[in-house]
């Protein structure tokens, strides 16, 4: 997916697919076109200091740990040029850029946030939904109190013309990012908004994955471009391979939904993962199951998926021998796949937290551990783990004992992104 600098060489289609925003392309792409902005930024909503106050009554991991709002915020849709999988190939992404403002409002330049969302099963899913739970911890957290928010919604997303979205792959991941922090600055002008040069990074789930692949872009490749001066990632899974190999015995909650997802994204993409879904895949899942993810129709076509307890959504989705393969052969076209999407073997340079819940059913703790040991290993001093299931325990732990099916069905998305924003948002404010 890098872009190629040799030049602008753009065919025919190309040019047409920019003139009418789509953006799928040919040719060879200037890489001064990355972040660039289609069309001009939208105003989505403002949220006055008091309604962001009212909002923290829909976040009960947050209660007690915010203060008063001290900014309005305007969340303003921006949509800007990102490269596609293929090499020099140019597509687009939106994200949403969440402006503080107000007279109590810490003065500016603010810092910015590039923030990296969960996993969205909804192909029309846009971070500018007020409604959304990680909206809403970003306007609470962060641009209440001064901070600006770039959250991309990755290709294959909202605006997005690309044809699918790329799965926890880690360089259009990494890319995505990259480019939205271009793009909100490109905006910020217009939206009134000055940031100064500092870049923090932070994501959760898929975006633990996706923003800790950005942070290593960045310090490998862009470090000139972007000040990095503090990183959290959120229950991520960067042990990619790890994860499917220890999924076969103890299958993840929404194994169904998240190991299709990767399986069909990397054939995608590498068009080597498997020779066709049926070797994968079981009857009837097969037969949709390549061009359900992200699901247009959302929520109807949750019905193409099987349902229950982990094993028995496992069995019922993938083929026995493919399951057996899975964990014990390391040359299986989705182990090789996922090998690729690991995020070991490098060395953080800015401040970085990696936060995790042990007892989180979705992504295993071992991902934050794995990590944590990768990087400490080489004697870095930088780099510390969060454990936050104490702080759930005592915060949630009466729910476990009267209806434990609510507790870790809420653990990972509820108790695991909030408790873990809320060390993001203390680590950030040392650094900002």
């Amino acid at each position: 997916m890098r872009i190629s600098i040799g030049g602008l060489r753009i065919c025919f289609s190309l040019l047409m697919a920019i003139l009418l925003f789509g953006l799928s392309g040919c040719g060879t792409i200037a890489p001064s076109t990355r972040g660039n902005l289609i069309g001009t930024p939208q105003t989505k909503s403002l949220k006055r200091a008091v309604q962001v106050d009212a909002t923290l009554a829909t976040l009960p991991a947050l209660r007690s740990f915010t203060g008063t709002a001290q900014c309005d915020v305007t969340v303003t849709q921006i949509n800007y040029q990102t490269p596609g999988v293929r090499p020099g190939e140019m597509s687009n992404a939106s994200a949403a850029l969440l402006v503080p403002s107000g007279a109590n409002c810490p003065p500016e330049p603010h810092p910015l946030i590039a923030y990296a969302r969960g996993t969205a099963i909804d192909k029309a899913h846009t971070n500018t939904d007020i409604n959304l739970s990680e909206t809403k911890v970003l306007m609470v957290l962060f641009a209440a109190q001064g901070y600006a928010v770039v959250a991309t919604d990755y290709l294959g997303y909202a605006l997005s013309t690309y044809p699918y979205h790329p799965y926890i792959h880690a360089d259009t991941e990494a890319s995505a990012i990259i480019d939205s922090i271009r793009a909100a600055r490109n905006a910020a002008p217009s939206l009134g908004l000055t940031l100064n040069n500092k870049v923090m990074l932070n994501g959760f789930s898929q975006g633990g994955h996706a923003a800790l692949a950005a942070q290593r872009a960045i310090e490998q490749e862009n470090s000139g471009e972007f000040n990095v001066v503090a990183a959290v990632h959120m229950a991520g899974s960067y042990a990619v391979s790890q994860m499917l190999i220890d999924g076969v015995s103890k299958p993840i909650g929404g194994v169904q939904l998240f190991v299709p997802f990767q399986v069909t994204a990397w054939q995608k993409i590498y068009g080597n993962v498997y020779a066709k879904a049926s070797d994968v895949f079981q009857s009837p899942y097969d037969g949709v199951i390549e061009s359900l993810l992200p699901m247009v129709n959302f929520p109807a076509d949750l019905k193409k998926l099987p349902s229950g307890a982990p094993p028995q959504a496992m069995r019922a989705m993938f083929k026995p021998a493919y399951l057996s393969d899975l964990a014990s052969n390391p040359a299986n076209g989705t182990i090789i796949a996922a090998k690729k999407q690991n995020l070991f073997g490098w060395n953080p340079q800015a401040p970085t937290t990696l936060c995790a819940g042990k007892s989180d059913p979705v992504v295993k703790f071992f991902n934050a551990q794995l990590a944590y040991d990768d990087f400490t290993s080489r004697g870095l001093i930088n780099v510390s783990l969060v454990d936050v299931d104490p702080k759930i325990s005592q915060i949630f732990g009466s729910l476990l004992v009267t209806d434990p099916n609510a507790y870790f069905n809420a653990y990972h998305a509820t108790y695991d992104a909030q408790l873990c924003s809320q060390v993001a948002k203390g680590f950030f404010d040392l650094h900002k």
